[in-house]
């Protein structure tokens, strides 16, 4: 079956009274939990009180976010289903995370991913990485999910302004962050987690019928489109930067990231921080069938589509009923909100412990939290203003990647040599900082800005990579060796040690089991799209 375009979107009484309901359910929920906080602890780490249950369906649900939805969808309509390759390897990222990273971070007792890296670098480099994550969070993330509310949101009002419908769900958004803090975000996402599912699994069904099954969605379709692995010199994901970019992006995304990791350091206790992690690895393997795949069957559904990031949005409101379409986009809304919520109470945490905590170090934890609300008010505006910037770029996914890559090499390689080297030094950790920016600024004025070179993003982030690693190895040879005592270096021992203390637990509570177990249903589903 082939539509010309979508139907006109159009909500009912109905609709409008699940939205309705859910809006006013999620600020009450904010304001009630906000009630019990009494400190920063408790603001914007909710306690460290989080199981593992709660810990994963949060990172799932702030990876998922609107913006992923429409991306991911928009993405598989343009190209193909290649964009699930950030998707999968989320889930061997994870496991790193859980292995090596993870003990060290909650052993810690760290606020930010930038004091993490600060116990080993020093201030200045705690405060940049501080910074630049401030930046991305606002610029990227906050930003591309009030630009994608916004698409959706103008399809039922078409009359008004996409600033002014950013503006109100900034607005909305920001409300229950300052209200609720951290324990609201994750909360709030595990209602919305179920709200997006639901909306998610009703439009694949849908669709699939729509276009005749299996064998209908394939039709017409060339082998590439339905492949992950794509050749060399492929726009989408060319392989050797499947091998060496996207690892890169993700590696920053779920282990540095703040408004990721922040729910980690939540978690409780070590095991319920693994759990946590593993869990949203395998949330991330469906999202083919129920989010990807969506756009390929979109194809033959709008073949005449302009906007590329319309998919998702047109899906909805062409196929659903009324009821339905309001559940669905009650799941989309909430995804908006979970994306939202998280990023502004990551950037107000990093303001408020980063930089107004050691400038005043007389503040009580009250005070603290209360400064970290006024924050979060003012990241809202400032991602409000920026979103409808967004609109100029050709796509949602590809705007988000592409930021990336030109701007996190330097702190993916520190990170790495924080948890690995017992030789890097604070000299070489600013060489590394000052020669990855210099390099991501260079390439990104003679790609992006004058268009004198053509190199795709997922090369651009392995160049600056080894950039800012050379640069991190000259500038250790002006300084001592300063990783040989520290607390936060992995070692073989440790790894001997935890062996040790696994044995003594049985299999199904060994986190090493269930990561195998993760990384083999992950290249099973690679195997069979290859």
């Amino acid at each position: 079956m082939t539509l010309a375009s979508a139907a006109e979107p159009a909500l009912h009484a109905a609709d409008h009274g699940i939205i309705l309901g859910y809006l006013l359910f999620v600020i009450a929920l904010g304001f009630w939990i906000g009630r019990r906080h009494h400190d920063a602890d408790d603001y914007f780490l909710a306690g460290r009180s989080m199981s593992w249950l709660f810990v994963g369906v949060s990172l799932f649900a702030s990876n998922i976010s609107s913006t992923t939805l429409v991306g991911l969808a928009g993405d598989a309509y343009a190209t193909g289903i290649a964009v699930f390759n950030y998707e999968w390897m989320a889930s061997v990222v994870l496991v790193f995370f859980a292995i090596f990273l993870l003990p060290f971070l909650l052993r810690s007792g760290v606020y930010t991913l930038p004091e993490f890296l600060g116990l080993r670098f020093g201030n200045g480099v705690r405060r940049y990485f501080s910074a630049l994550t401030l930046f991305l969070n606002i610029v990227v993330d906050t930003a591309g999910s009030l630009y994608a509310g916004g698409i959706i949101l103008r399809l039922v009002f078409p009359g008004i302004d996409l600033g002014w419908v950013i503006l109100a769900l900034a607005l909305f958004a920001g409300v229950y962050t300052m209200a609720g803090g951290l324990a609201a975000v994750i909360y709030t996402d595990f209602i919305q987690t179920v709200f997006l599912l639901v909306g998610a699994v009703v439009v694949s069904w849908i669709a699939f019928d729509k276009v005749g099954g299996w064998e209908g969605m394939t039709a017409g379709l060339t082998a590439e489109r339905l492949s992950l692995i794509r050749p060399a010199d492929s726009d989408s994901v060319p392989w050797p930067g499947l091998l060496i970019g996207v690892p890169v992006l993700g590696f920053y995304f779920w282990c540095t990231n703040q408004f990721m990791a922040q729910r980690v350091l939540s978690a409780r206790s070590l095991d319920h921080g693994r759990g946590g992690l593993l869990l949203a690895g395998a949330l991330k393997l469906p999202v083919l069938f129920i989010m990807v795949l969506p756009g390929t069957m979109a194809i033959h559904l709008y073949p005449e589509l302009g906007n590329a990031d319309l998919v998702y949005p047109t899906l909805m409101f062409d196929l659903l009923p009324t009821g339905l379409l309001g559940l669905c986009l009650a799941g989309f809304i909430a995804a908006l909100m979970s994306q939202i919520d998280s990023t502004l109470n990551a950037a107000s945490t990093l303001v408020t412990m980063d930089f107004v905590r050691p400038l005043r170090p007389d503040l009580d934890p009250g005070q603290l939290m209360r400064v970290g609300r006024w924050v979060t008010l003012g990241f809202m505006l400032l991602a409000a203003l920026w979103a409808p910037e967004i609109e100029r770029f050709t796509s949602l996914f590809r705007y988000l990647q592409q930021v990336l890559a030109y701007t996190i090499p330097p702190v993916v390689v520190l990170f790495f040599a924080a948890i690995f080297s017992r030789r890097s030094n604070h000299v070489g950790a600013y060489a590394c900082l000052i020669g990855g920016t210099v390099a991501g600024a260079v390439m990104f004025v003679l790609n992006a800005v004058l268009g004198v070179t053509s190199i795709h993003f997922l090369y651009v982030a392995p160049i600056g990579c080894v950039v800012s690693l050379l640069a991190l190895l000259a500038g250790n040879s002006f300084g001592p060796a300063e990783g040989a005592g520290s607390p936060i270096r992995w070692t073989p021992e440790f790894f001997h040690e935890e062996t040790r203390a696994l044995r003594a637990r049985p299999w199904f509570r060994n986190y090493r089991v269930w990561s195998v177990v993760l990384l083999v249903l992950t290249a099973a589903l690679v195997v069979w799209f290859r």
